[in-house]
């Protein structure tokens, strides 16, 4: 169980990117959403011992991530949004470097394990092939199974899908479901298929709050009789006061407005099935506006 508590964060320029974020976060894929901006990555990288916060505690399975941070690397998997790798150098050559670096030194020890994280997430075949000619989906598996080095406790990735095709993004969303059967794996993205498709679990951060902690299926229920839709272009002609318009799709080229209200807005509006980018887009909304206010 990995224990946030607390959690407060400003920088220099005054700009508060975590506020009191406070989460309990058991084993299994853990999706944390939010906009760009809502403070996902200061969030990860505290986690990850590579900033300290202002305020607060972070603690895994009883120990103090914050006062033991060597401790906490040892039993860590991190990928953040944004990896670097050597152009010019081999998936083999730069697995094998990584694991240098996580402190395998036995030779023969780190080519088994190299090896096996190379099969593991399907990189075998093109090991020797260099690392610029790489899709950005087989980046992303490198990522992982750099991130997998040393059979971590605790995993962390940041926005692993963004920009992938959808085969890719099925790939690498397999690879972690499969981490997470016996590891704590926060998944952070701004993509909400991510965590509908992926996460028992998830939490919304929206202008460095905590704004919804639930499981998807709970939280699109909760939306279940107060959501309706209606043509887009008729909405000023047609939309009570009371009637919250949440968002616009485009569906089958044409525009579509959904709406949360208690009772149907008027004749014209539908009743409409909820996802989680609904709550999504309600829970933005609300959370932000409360921000606005507090200000």
């Amino acid at each position: 169980m990995l224990s946030i508590r607390d959690l407060t964060k400003t920088y220099a320029d005054g700009h508060q990117a975590l506020r009191s974020v406070t989460l309990q976060i058991p084993a299994g894929i853990y999706g944390l959403l939010g906009p760009n901006g809502a403070g996902k990555s200061t969030l990860m990288r505290t986690i990850a011992t590579l900033q300290h916060p202002d305020e607060g505690s972070i603690s895994f399975d009883g120990l103090d991530l914050l006062a033991n941070p060597e401790a906490a690397r040892e039993m860590l998997g991190y990928l953040p949004q944004d990896f670097g790798f050597y152009p010019r150098a081999t998936a083999l050559s730069m697995l094998d470097h990584f694991a240098v670096l996580k402190g395998v030194a036995d030779r023969p020890q780190r080519r088994e394990l190299v090896e096996g994280l190379l099969a593991r997430v399907n990189l075998w075949k093109v090991r020797h092939q260099r690392l610029h000619g790489f899709s950005g989906g087989m980046r992303q598996r490198l990522g992982i199974a750099q991130a997998l080095i040393g059979q971590p406790r605790l995993i962390i990735v940041d926005e692993p899908t963004a920009g992938l095709d959808p085969e890719e993004r099925h790939r690498v969303l397999d690879l972690l479901a499969t981490c997470g059967e016996n590891a704590v794996v926060i998944l952070s993205t701004h993509l909400v298929e991510d965590v509908a498709d992926l996460c028992p679990r998830m939490a919304m951060l929206v202008a460095g709050k905590v704004c919804l902690e639930s499981t998807p299926a709970e939280a699109i229920h909760a939306l279940r009789g107060r959501l309706w839709k209606m043509p887009a272009p008729s909405i000023q002609r047609d939309t009570p006061a009371d009637a919250a318009i949440l968002c616009t799709r485009r569906m089958s080229g044409a525009r579509v407005a959904f709406a949360i209200a208690p009772s149907r807005p008027s004749p014209a509006w539908s009743p409409a099935i909820p996802d989680l980018e609904h709550v999504f887009f309600s829970v933005v909304g609300g959370c932000a506006e409360s921000h606005q206010a507090g200000m």
